[in-house]
């Protein structure tokens, strides 16, 4: 058996240490708010409480860790630090290392988000691109520090960094008294077993774990009995999707986590519009996983005492975040893209405009299609996208241009 593996079986927390390690971290580490959100309660029938690790510096929970593991150090006795990263641990080791003195490298995938890498080298990192996953990234970055004698940082297989995520927990006991549900994200598992180890003390409280359907590395591994890689598919939760789980997170998720489950990007997506517009939190998908599970009842909240969620980052790329909005506007009926047959005329592409405003629809944007399409010589083909109030709006819509004499097809 492995050190790690060893320490995944034996390691019990030791309490005095954690809170140690928060109070260490204070000048850098913010504490995050605890806030409710009436209308994920009243969705999920219980008292939920959320964690907004999306409000921390860097944007997410990673800070902890890295901060956490850089405690101590100084460019007397470091030459530097390196680590592999989608985004979120890049930027929180850049900060930490920056805050030290200390030369910090980071690599991250060829197809990592520009807004993401820029995010990093903001901090002063070295970013270097390299092919593949993020797990080849990890693995790149620990060939380097044994090249250059440098000091490698795992994103969560390390006793220090998890150490360093418990703050989550040490924060959670201390503002929610009474705590008895935590719903926590899982990629590699750094963070859940961080949170589930501050709340040894508590052994009431249950710690339940989401991952994303795209990467469900720690669900087959468990199923395993062992860490085992998964291909994995794409996921808006990108800040998840771990291949295969840590062998000490592994042991201490096997020991320490009530329950596994998992959700879907439409899920994820439908939770990330929720925040944003009912609770004004942007939430990138890995940090949304928690209440994508309590929307959909794949996590129920406790029968008494709180539910906590823990969003764990905000760093969403913009172009995602309109794409996630766009379609979910689109899935609850509040956007339509329409498809009609229009006379070639004068006139008639403002007739058939005109329809869609006296049924209250919101035209935002048109497009004539003429290839493609059978069409009279005295035709046009419309593509129009119209917001609407709703489903029930949008049924309205479409009846009216009907009875206006139009054929519309609704396009997907």
């Amino acid at each position: 058996m492995s050190e790690a593996e060893q320490v995944g079986v034996d390691w019990e927390p030791d309490q005095a240490e954690l809170e140690a390690i928060h109070a260490g971290s204070a000048e850098i580490v913010r504490e995050t708010p605890a806030m409710t959100l009436g209308a994920l309660s009243r969705i999920c029938g219980g008292e939920v409480v959320l964690k907004a690790e999306s409000m921390q510096r860097t944007g997410s929970f990673k800070l902890r860790g890295t901060v956490a593991k850089m405690r101590g150090r100084s460019a007397a006795d470091c030459r530097g630090v390196v680590a592999g990263s989608a985004g979120n641990h890049g930027q929180a080791l850049a900060f930490a290392a920056r805050e030290r003195g200390i030369p910090c490298t980071v690599f991250m995938p060829d197809d990592a988000t520009v807004s993401k890498v820029d995010a990093v080298r903001a901090f002063g990192a070295e970013v270097r691109a390299h092919p593949g996953s993020v797990d080849d990234c990890v693995a790149a970055a620990r060939e380097l520090a044994a090249e250059e004698d440098l000091l490698f940082v795992h994103p969560f297989d390390d006793s220090e960094v998890i150490k360093g995520q418990a703050g989550v927990g040490v924060e959670l006991a201390r503002q929610v008294p009474d705590l008895a549900r935590v719903v926590v994200p899982v990629g590699g598992g750094g963070l859940i077993t961080g949170v589930a180890a501050a709340l040894r003390t508590r052994p009431a409280v249950e710690v339940v774990g989401v991952q994303a359907a795209g990467c469900p590395s720690f669900g087959q591994s468990l199923e395993a009995g062992e860490p085992r890689a998964v291909s994995g598919a794409q996921t808006i939760a990108d800040g998840i999707a771990v291949k295969k789980p840590g062998t000490l997170t592994f042991g201490l998720v096997k020991r320490w986590v009530e329950e596994l489950v998992t959700v879907d990007d439409d899920a994820i997506a439908a939770a990330m519009v929720l925040l944003l517009e009912r609770g004004k939190l942007v939430a990138e998908g890995a940090g949304a996983v928690g209440v994508a599970a309590l929307m959909t009842g794949a996590v129920r909240p406790a029968a008494s005492g709180a539910t906590a969620v823990v969003i764990s980052g905000g760093n969403v790329d913009a172009s995602m975040l309109a794409s996630v909005i766009n379609r979910h506007q689109t899935g609850i009926g509040r956007r339509v893209r329409l498809f009609s047959r229009i006379s070639d005329r004068p006139g008639g592409l403002v007739a058939f405009l005109r329809n869609v405003a006296d049924s209250g629809g919101n035209v935002l944007d048109v497009t004539h299609v003429r290839d493609g399409v059978p069409l009279h010589v005295k035709e046009t083909g419309v593509e129009v996208v119209v917001e609407s109030r709703g489903e029930d709006h949008r049924e309205e819509l479409l009846a009216h241009l009907r009875e206006s004499g139009y054929e519309v097809v609704e396009l997907s």
